[in-house]
């Protein structure tokens, strides 16, 4: 059984809680109907601060289940002012705990503003409504803001620009946690569009964060900020501060991929990104993601997607 926790506060867009909660709820009876024991289970609780300075606290859809473990979080817009003062700082210090245990971290809209103060987006890049694009820049300057882009998977956090976007994220969380062809059923179920790019080319990099390895976790945390660019094994292992041979092992064991596989794969998926959304050259993408040789980095692109870096820009990049 895996946990959604949707977050619940004052002035939170109802539409997004009680949609995200039916969607999951859609996607729980699609994977019932493989008959599966491999798919896990969703179950969605909603959580919220009931007052200030006392952690949160969840209600639950369904009965509460001991197998069960938080597999994500996410934090829904507003339709009036985020949390603010000591409400603000115990529900980001509950997500920011909640992101080092290994849940998936997505924001809607607004939300971003909540969830920089956890600190997370330090360093990395974020979206939101384009109507608060210069407030959020304004006020956490360590963020990188484009809300040129209506969604930005970074793996292990996600952030939605529109105010709509529940559908999207939803749908995304579902393929992380149940696999594309469920996504895919739950789309159709629900005559919503889903991504074309993470349907026919796999969905973008998910990588397995619920595997209790607190140090490689950590590893995990570090290279998605910093998009896996200029790092080492010894560098990896030192983060971890384990032994090179038994960070190897353990990082392995935890992710199911070699360190080097994983930079791979978070490499790709931030190069993905970029074609879809910018129009900068393939060898100018290349190096932005880490890779000084351009032959290199289409051998491994097209290894991870099927496609080469121009086929896939021509298939799913942003049409003018």
């Amino acid at each position: 059984m895996l946990e959604i926790g949707l977050l619940v506060y004052p002035g939170a867009q109802t539409a997004a809680v009680h949609g995200l909660t039916d969607l999951f709820a859609i996607a729980n009876r699609m994977a019932g109907e493989q008959h599966s024991e491999q798919l896990p289970r969703l179950r969605v609780s909603h959580w919220s601060a009931p007052a200030p300075a006392l952690p949160p606290e969840r209600t639950y859809d369904s009965l509460p289940d001991a197998a069960s473990r938080l597999g994500a979080i996410v934090i829904p817009p507003c339709m009036e002012d985020m949390p603010g003062g000591a409400e603000a700082v115990e529900l980001a210090a509950w997500i920011k705990r909640s992101h080092q245990q290994g849940a998936i971290v997505g924001s809607i809209c607004l939300g971003a503003f909540l969830l920089a103060i956890t600190g997370l987006l330090d360093g990395r890049q974020a979206t939101t409504h384009w109507t608060h694009g210069e407030e959020l820049a304004s006020q956490f300057p360590k963020l990188k803001v484009n809300v040129d882009k209506p969604i930005i998977d970074d793996g292990d956090i996600i952030t939605t620009g529109g105010l709509m976007a529940w559908a999207e994220i939803g749908l995304r969380l579902v393929d992380r946690l149940l696999g594309p062809s469920i996504a895919t059923r739950t789309a159709r179920y629900l005559m919503v569009e889903h991504s074309d790019s993470a349907r026919e080319c796999g969905s973008n990099f998910a990588p397995i964060l619920a595997h209790g390895d607190a140090a490689v976790l950590k590893v995990q945390h570090w290279l998605q900020g910093n998009g896996a660019v200029d790092v080492s094994l010894a560098a990896m292992a030192d983060c971890a501060g384990l032994e090179a041979r038994t960070f190897l092992r353990r990082f392995r064991a935890a992710t199911g991929l070699k360190p080097t596989e994983y930079c791979q794969h978070v490499k790709v998926g931030k190069a993905r990104e970029m074609l879809e959304f910018t129009n900068g050259t393939i060898d100018h993408i290349a190096w932005t993601v880490g890779y000084q040789d351009t032959g290199a980095f289409r051998t491994v692109f097209k290894k991870i997607t099927n496609l080469s870096p121009s086929e896939y820009r021509g298939k799913f990049g942003a049409k003018a």
